[in-house]
């Protein structure tokens, strides 16, 4: 399990460094085969505790202060209903919303949608955001979108994400252990995970500036859709 775990986690961070978003993406529906969607949605938050907080404490220089208190805060008021979907889905439904939601951001990344910067799109990133963490891991597509919109620039909306990601990520972690969501296999995927933190960081801090933006969009939706397939057969399979 842990060597799994660290395998996944190791990819996922890659992703992550690369692109400041993305590690649950890549997380949760490999790691929901070995241990299903719900214990794969509390392992990817808590690996993604450390990596976020490290970078959030390496580039807190950059980041955003008014954009991040806002779509954390407004996270934290969207996490109820998404602990209560987690809670009552089964685990084909929860494994197939996954897939089905990496593929609705495909679809939209691949569109070059983006969200007005306005203080009400911010509020609404943030609730929805907060919602997919509890639910699916996945907060971060709305964040994506919502400071796309805003224009900041690459380094900057990279350290920005890590810095709400860490803070929503701590709340639900919080939630997480307030209802009995952090058993023995939560904590030996989450344990492996972390082991495969520090090479994957590495290996995608290194790749971050050197891809065209052209060649790393195509490369993260290619990822994208095969991870949301593995999603969609996994549901499949489960039926």
């Amino acid at each position: 399990m842990a060597g799994i775990a660290g395998l996944v986690f190791l990819l996922a961070a890659v992703t992550q460094a690369v692109s400041g978003f993305g590690s649950a993406m890549v997380a949760v529906p490999l790691l929901a085969i070995a241990v299903g969607p719900a214990t794969a949605v509390v392992a990817a938050t808590l690996v993604s505790l450390p990596l976020t907080a490290g970078a959030w404490r390496r580039e807190r220089a950059h980041v955003d202060g008014r954009l991040a208190r806002v779509l954390t805060l407004a996270g934290v008021l969207g996490m109820p209903l998404g602990l209560f979907a987690l809670t009552r889905l089964d685990d084909r439904s929860l494994t197939a919303l996954v897939g089905v939601g990496l593929l609705v951001v495909v679809a939209l990344m691949w569109r070059d949608v983006t969200l007005p910067a306005g203080r009400g799109s911010l509020w609404a990133s943030g609730v929805t955001s907060g919602l997919l963490l509890t639910s699916t891991g996945m907060n971060g597509p709305p964040l994506v979108l919502s400071l796309q919109g805003a224009g900041l620039a690459p380094r900057r909306f990279r350290a920005t994400l890590q810095a709400v990601f860490c803070v929503q990520d701590l709340v639900a972690v919080a939630a997480f252990a307030l209802t009995d969501h952090l058993d023995a296999t939560t904590w030996a995927a989450a344990a492996g995970g972390v082991a495969g933190l520090p090479v994957g960081w590495a290996i995608g801090n290194r790749i971050f500036g050197t891809l065209s933006p052209e060649r790393f969009r195509a490369v993260v939706l290619a990822g994208l859709v095969v991870t949301a397939a593995v999603a969609l057969g996994n549901a499949f399979l489960r039926s």
